[in-house]
């Protein structure tokens, strides 16, 4: 098309194959946005194109990527907050007519698949070296591996016994993110065959836990992101997570070492100081700790 659409904390230019979005790097542009600078989106990795009402006399231009196209996005799983969203693009509502007429152009070049998944990722993951602090360790990806160091002031001991970590994507068949914008946020990696690891990420060696404004969105998302698209890379048809693997059930068995529930009711107490836990809530997630013993 050739065109370019200037919005609210982005622009859009539109490629003959692809729309390049531009993120602004304002002080009121959302954080992730700034983190990913800019994204090429192929038109084949969109499944739809939509055009709504936005707050405070906006629209919203929203381009909705198929399932599988995005590691971004298949990362977060659903986890992101409306307005960090990359593929929304807010306008001032008296703009409406020229979106409507970009919408238009963007259906049409949706391909015969956009109703369907994805077989690969289409969109290009963000590009390492990436690290980033968790609450009980850094956290670093160099492109071929992943390493976690321990903080001896958040790591239980499950993972000081355990000793630093590093994982080979290559040993990788995905990772689970847990937002840190909710109580017991976390990064998990997945290794290929392990149907034994913790349920609960504190515990885990595999995973880092978010928490006290460790772990935020910009930074461990991406980070997220490129480690699922390396894995993919190595491993197009990665394997299966093992069944109840996070379940209720799970925790329930893993919960039932009284160093374990230490652990955890030690963890809680630190977030409830901080203030990131209200009164209720530590009340009620301690109760329910005491009541796995």
């Amino acid at each position: 098309m050739g065109d370019v659409l200037a919005g609210i904390h982005a622009t859009w230019e539109f490629e003959t194959d692809a729309v390049l979005i531009r993120f602004d790097r304002g002080i009121r542009t959302p954080k992730l946005f700034q983190a990913l600078r800019e994204r090429r989106v192929p038109y084949e990795a969109l499944a739809a194109v939509t055009l709504s009402p936005g707050k405070r006399g906006t629209v919203v231009l929203h381009a909705v990527p198929r399932p599988g196209a995005d590691p971004l996005m298949e990362a977060a799983a659903g986890q992101l907050k409306e307005g960090s969203d990359p593929y929304r693009l807010v306008l001032p509502a008296e703009r409406e007519t020229l979106a409507e007429y970009y919408a238009d152009e963007l259906r049409a070049e949706l391909g015969p698949a956009a109703g369907e998944p994805a077989g690969r990722f289409l969109v290009a993951a963000p590009e390492a070296p990436l690290h980033f602090k968790a609450y009980d360790a850094k956290a670093s990806f160099d492109g071929r591996q992943v390493s976690f160091r321990w903080f001896w002031t958040g790591a239980s001991s499950a993972k000081w016994k355990a000793g630093d970590q590093s994982f080979p994507v290559g040993e990788l068949s995905g990772v689970e993110w847990r937002s840190p914008d909710v109580f017991d946020g976390y990064l998990r990696l997945l290794r290929r065959g392990d149907a034994t690891r913790p349920a609960q990420a504190d515990q885990d060696p595999s995973a880092v836990v978010f928490g006290l404004g460790y772990g935020p969105v910009h930074e461990s998302l991406p980070f997220a992101a490129a480690v699922l698209s390396a894995t993919r890379t190595n491993s197009p048809a990665p394997a299966p997570q093992p069944a109840g693997a996070g379940s209720a059930a799970g925790a329930g068995a893993a919960g039932r070492d009284p160093a374990t529930i230490a652990d955890r009711i030690r963890h809680l107490g630190e977030l409830h100081q901080a203030g990131l836990v209200t009164d209720e809530e530590f009340t009620a997630k301690k109760a329910e700790l005491l009541a796995e013993l």
